[in-house]
């Protein structure tokens, strides 16, 4: 039981840092460019896998399509996506320069990742009240065995709940270091 606990426990971890490695501090990061689909000859196609996506710079993504037609089709995708950063071409690749952030842009940011933080929290916690569920509900278990998995439970929950603060602080120190 603990195991299917710990596995739900790190998926929601997992999540969490996909949602976070989506909010931009400011550096090149290709995460950022998850998600964007591009139209490529009809067909609603992942960004990564029709380019390399290249970091040649701590402020500039450099995507290098494999087939140079498909450089307008990437230009249309990413201006879609609402990153809020222009692309420029130069007819081999797509150049992203990533603007530097403002004081105020960083705050919204670490707002948002305190949010994604909290979900975690909160998924977290619905997975600790299913695992207390499946024990109480559990028959066979004794009274001094049930106390016992419920403490385990909570420890697990813990260690987990604490986890997500510590990445969170590591996300708001990146998003705050100028």
């Amino acid at each position: 039981m603990n195991e299917e606990l710990e596995l739900k426990m790190m998926e929601s971890l997992d999540a969490m840092d996909k949602r976070m490695s989506s909010i931009r501090a400011g550096r090149a990061n290709p995460s950022i460019l998850n998600g964007i689909n591009v139209d490529y000859y009809g067909t609603p196609t992942p960004l990564n896998s029709l380019a390399n996506v290249l970091v040649p710079d701590a402020r500039t993504l450099m995507i290098k399509p494999y087939d140079k037609s498909a450089i307008k089709d990437i230009l249309k995708a990413i201006n879609e996506s609402n990153l809020g950063i222009n692309p420029s071409d130069n007819g081999e690749a797509v150049i992203l320069t990533i603007p530097q952030l403002t004081e105020d842009t960083r705050r919204q940011y670490v707002k948002q990742a305190k949010e994604i933080a909290e979900d975690a929290k909160v998924a977290i916690r619905k997975h600790r009240q299913e695992a207390n569920e499946d024990v109480k509900k559990d028959e066979s278990v004794t009274e001094d065995e049930e106390k016992r998995l419920l403490a385990d439970i909570q420890k697990v929950v813990d260690e987990y709940t604490k986890k997500v603060d510590e990445k969170y602080k590591e996300k708001e120190q990146e998003l705050m270091s100028f």
